[in-house]
């Protein structure tokens, strides 16, 4: 008892040594996500159905539920069989087996009258040589008779057989394989016709036995052809199915026939050999394990991301039992409209979302993937796979680049145009009837980008909730001036906001020239003092009267109440469940920046000897990320530029530059990866949008002058007409 529990607590404490190990828990949600998928695609879930096969007997009485109409494929492909098999076969003429027969006959009549017609040979060798050179048997007397005729008689025998086997191969259809026999016995009784010597006529059987071959042969490719137009013409067999109609009763054996139309109506539950689920769990670890080499190879933040892997498990898990489902829908009324139902498998939702949330050639890769296992799980059909891919990469172009809301609308145009587009093309190629074509590619392509932008929109908050992504949407959505915290800002301290607005403007533009995240930059600018509506009027943007309450506070009150703003903001943003990227760049936009004015302030008083810069300094952290750096430039170069007196545009760039200079001296700037090329392009661009806001104006007159001038030169023209008038 006691060795039984300790290897429990052994076996339990290995259990929960393997459970906290990163790379285990990867592995086996790993597996778990193929075996997932690996079911969806290979086995029917399908309740209510029954295990039956041909030959064995019905346990119950089965009747149709729907009216069915329905190729028996079997039985079509076995009429068409017949009808290829009764093609008779096109044959093909060779001119060269003529000649090399020919060519062989003379050969052979060469060495026979070289033997005759040799004066060093004695009448015994002659015989000898004859034997030896003959690939064929004769008698000795017929090679005694054949050695005594002269070298012009041979040639003379050569001539006729030449002639006779050159018109038997090369007229009409020459000599098939199945025809050698009968053409010798033809060219025999010809040579007997001929009158010749004994000799000679038993040498020109055996030439001809010998010699004589095929020169006629199948020409595999025309019959191939013959068949194949044979077997197209063949109609395909069609079985109809009457609603209430008995397929088959109880107690009845099973018919090929009767199993077929179980199988149509959905009755048969097939169990898929074990071939077949393992080569389809083998391809889909194959296709997963290419996009993990990818990520490992390009995109190393992804793949490092459990949460991210898991997101993209749980999204083609989701799209491919949404594709098992839609695939399995069968419309009795109209079932060739049925069999195109693959055309609605939702891939561009997938598409979109890896896009949004992750990354778009990562989504481009993961649509291709989904295309293949979809047209393996629609029976291997190229053309779902085809026009999936097609409306995919449609759906991953048209969300690669959100940057306002009314990109969200141009979703669904652009995939439902690729869809309607790829479909019709795919069903010129299959040569489907142009009536059905035309009802398939829009009411199918257009449902498809419809149901693909519903699902992007409407599983898109609690992705970002769950995974705790940030999405272009997201952003969008609370950039809205009347999201709560902005409206809070807008009335409770509007010099803030239009500051805010400001800084949004100049960070968007450096980051756009960077290539960053020009969109999170934006929105966090619009939030990054949204812990000042708090206590607004202790900031001076938004003090409208003279009277300032720092004057009656003393500096180190003042920083605390000004540094205080940071830590408010963060706490509003995650009260207000604002992402984290926004809630960062309120926490870092001033890093541990010096309060310099009220430090100066409080060196200036009597207790100058306490003051220390570590009290007038905000508290961090300083910028992780060239966004987060980007808004904190923006935020000081705005304010300095504000209270700068005439800003020309050279006095705007020497403050600009000397301003992010004091900050990379500063420190501000080392935990970030800004480059010194970068800040130049940072101040370059701030210089431009500052050039736009803080430009030259003309100077307009005073109008109460212009006015009372006017009014002087109409009195005196009157009293010049009075003058005038007497």
């Amino acid at each position: 008892m006691l060795v039984f529990s300790g290897l429990k607590n052994k076996l339990a404490a290995a259990l929960s040594f393997l459970g906290n190990q990163r790379k285990v828990r990867r592995g086996s949600t790993a597996v778990l996500f193929l075996l997932l998928i690996t079911s969806i695609m290979a086995v029917e879930f399908v309740p209510g159905k029954t295990s039956l096969v041909v030959g064995q007997v019905s346990t119950k009485t089965f009747k149709a539920d729907r009216n069915l109409v329905f190729e028996y494929e079997q039985k079509t492909a076995e009429q068409r069989r017949i009808a290829a098999e009764k093609v008779d076969k096109v044959y093909a003429k060779d001119p060269q087996v003529s000649i090399a027969v020919q060519k062989d006959i003379s050969d052979l009549s060469k060495k026979v009258r070289d033997i005759q017609g040799s004066t060093s040979l004695d009448a015994d060798e002659k015989v000898a040589r004859l034997r030896s050179v003959l690939p064929f048997v004769m008698s000795e007397e017929d090679i005694t008779g054949l050695a005594g005729f002269s070298a012009k008689d041979t040639q003379a025998v050569e001539n006729s057989l030449n002639s006779l086997v050159g018109k038997s191969m090369e007229t009409g259809a020459g000599i098939a394989q199945d025809q050698l026999e009968k053409a010798k016995e033809n060219l025999d009784s010809q040579i007997s016709g001929l009158g010749l010597a004994g000799p000679y006529e038993s040498y020109s059987g055996g030439v001809i036995e010998r010699f004589l071959r095929p020169n006629t042969f199948i020409d595999y490719e025309k019959t191939k052809q013959k068949q194949e137009e044979a077997m197209a013409a063949v109609p395909p067999t069609m079985i109809t199915v009457k609603e209430g109609e008995k397929v088959i009763g109880e107690g009845e054996i099973v018919t090929e026939e009767q199993f077929v139309k179980l199988q149509a109506l959905g009755l048969i539950q097939q169990k898929p050999p074990f071939s077949s689920v393992l080569g389809i769990l083998l391809l889909v670890a194959m296709l997963a394990a290419a996009v993990v080499v990818y990520l490992y190879q390009q995109n190393r933040e992804i793949y490092e991301h459990s949460g991210h892997l898991c997101l993209l498990g749980m999204i083609a898990l989701v799209v491919m039992a949404v594709g098992k489902v839609i695939i399995a829908i069968n419309i009795p009324q109209w079932p060739e409209l049925g069999a195109q139902f693959g055309y609605l498998v939702p891939i561009a939702a997938a598409g979109m979302l890896i896009a949004i949330l992750l990354d778009s050639r990562l989504a481009v890769l993961v649509v291709a993937v989904l295309c293949l296992l979809v047209g393996v799980m629609a029976g291997n059909q190229l053309r779902f796979a085809v026009v999936g891919l097609i409306g995919g990469i449609a759906g991953v172009y048209s969300v690669s680049k959100l940057s306002q809301r009314g990109d969200l609308v141009r979703v669904a145009i652009f995939t439902s145009g690729a869809n309607v587009a790829a479909i019709f093309i795919i069903g010129l190629v299959n040569g489907i009837s142009m009536t059905l074509l035309i009802t398939t590619s829009l009411s199918l392509g257009v449902l498809n980008g419809i149901l693909s932008s519903i699902l992007t929109n409407g599983s898109l908050p609690f992705l970002e909730n769950t995974f705790h992504i940030t999405s272009p949407v997201r952003l969008l959505e609370i950039s809205n001036p009347n999201n709560k915290l902005l409206k809070k800002l807008l009335t409770e301290a509007p010099g803030t906001y239009h500051h805010s607005i400001i800084v949004g403007n100049l960070a968007e533009a450096a980051t756009d020239a960077l290539g960053g995240d020009s969109l999170m930059v934006r929105v966090g600018a619009y939030y990054h003092d949204i812990g000042k509506s708090r206590r607004p009027y202790f900031f001076i943007e938004n003090q409208m009267s003279f009277d300032n309450p720092h004057d009656k506070i003393t500096p180190s009150l003042s920083t605390l109440i000004l540094t205080s703003h940071v830590k408010d903001g963060v706490e509003m943003a995650r009260e207000n469940k604002l992402p984290q990227g926004i809630i960062d760049i309120i926490e870092q936009h001033h890093g541990a920046s010096l309060v310099s004015y009220f430090y100066h302030k409080a060196l200036e008083g009597d207790r100058t000897e306490t003051v220390t810069e570590e009290e007038y300094r905000y508290e961090g952290p300083k910028p992780k990320t060239k966004e987060a750096a980007i808004v904190m430039l923006a935020d000081s170069v705005e304010a300095a530029v504000r209270s700068l007196q005439n800003p020309t545009p050279g006095r705007v760039e020497g403050l600009v530059r000397k301003l992010i200079k004091d900050k990379l001296n500063d420190g501000q700037l080392e935990e970030c990866d800004l480059t010194f090329k970068d800040l130049d392009v940072i101040a370059t661009s701030f210089v431009r949008v500052l050039s736009g806001i803080f430009h030259n104006r003309v100077e307009y007159p005073d109008m109460s002058k212009e006015m009372e001038r006017r009014s002087k030169n109409a009195g005196s023209h009157k009293q010049s007409a009075g003058r005038n008038g007497n």
